[in-house]
């Protein structure tokens, strides 16, 4: 008996498996249009040696993209920006329209171009090389209303140390948990590493002793610290001193720590505003 409902119903399940094919190729064709995530290899004529970069871009190669470069903390490295501190890239490359460059910085390079160390030159790399190397090997929008720089804690220094040297190559600035007093973590950080012995040289490497840069640059400004957080005091310090100076900024501080929870959501947030900047909201 039931071979015989089955084979009644041969052209009905005909139809259903159809579809489910059907269903399965208009997956298929979501997958297909994914964004593009790949690692590369990206020679530093400053430093003479290729630095691993991740790039994530959208599916749609035909439409000029924005740019974002993304700066990761102490210790960090790429594969964890993407896997644990802001994980929606993926995402956001495809519904955003937007390029997310991801190099890394290594694990305490502070992002400065070294007095002392000739092989850890990431002011030039990230404000000029590397932002020449995509914009010759990518489809980007290739000016500053459409290119950004955002990092967390070592991440949110070096956004707003290069950021100040190249204000002509980046139009929108965002710091979340910056370390911006470098003269407050020599030896425990290894700033001494790339910087010498403390001196008076460390002077001109603090953010707020930049503040002239700030003042003419003309960029989008956006601080983000959490209350609970060790680097709180320097965070309100710049943006007293912005607020002083009366530079444009946006300024944020909520509950948190220094921690992967506040600042992959302090990004989310900060993504949105990169967004809005990019579309000249």
């Amino acid at each position: 008996m039931k071979s015989q409902e089955l084979c009644g119903n041969t052209n009905s399940n005909y139809k259903v498996m159809k579809h489910f094919f059907s269903f399965l190729l208009f997956l298929t064709g979501i997958t297909i249009q994914a964004s593009t995530t790949e690692t590369i290899k990206v020679y530093s004529p400053s430093m003479k040696k290729e630095i691993s970069v991740i790039v994530i871009s959208p599916s749609v190669t035909t439409q000029l993209s924005n740019t974002i470069y993304i700066l990761h903390g102490y210790t960090g490295n790429p594969q964890r920006t993407l896997e644990k501190d802001i994980p929606t890239l993926v995402n956001r490359a495809d519904k955003e329209q937007t390029i997310f460059v991801l190099p890394d910085g290594n694990y305490n390079s502070w992002y400065v171009n070294s007095p002392v160390n000739q092989a850890s030159q990431y002011e030039t790399f990230i404000g000029s090389e590397l932002v020449t190397y995509i914009d010759k090997h990518y489809p980007t929008l290739k000016n500053r209303s459409n290119r950004g720089l955002l990092g967390w804690s070592m991440g949110g220094y070096g956004t707003l140390l290069i950021g100040s040297q190249y204000s002509q190559t980046f139009g929108i600035l965002g710091s979340i948990c910056g370390a911006l007093d470098i003269r407050t973590f020599g030896n425990d950080y290894q700033v001494d590493k790339v910087l010498g012995p403390k001196s008076k040289l460390w002077e001109q490497y603090v953010i707020s002793n930049r503040i002239a840069y700030f003042k003419t640059s003309n960029q989008q400004l956006i601080l983000d610290c959490g209350t609970e957080d060790p680097l709180i005091t320097q965070n309100r310090t710049f943006h007293q001193l912005l607020t002083d100076q009366a530079i444009p900024h946006e300024y944020m501080e909520r509950l948190g720590k220094h921690d992967t929870a506040y600042w992959s959501e302090a990004a989310e947030i900060q993504l949105l505003y990169f967004n809005r900047f990019f579309n000249g909201k």
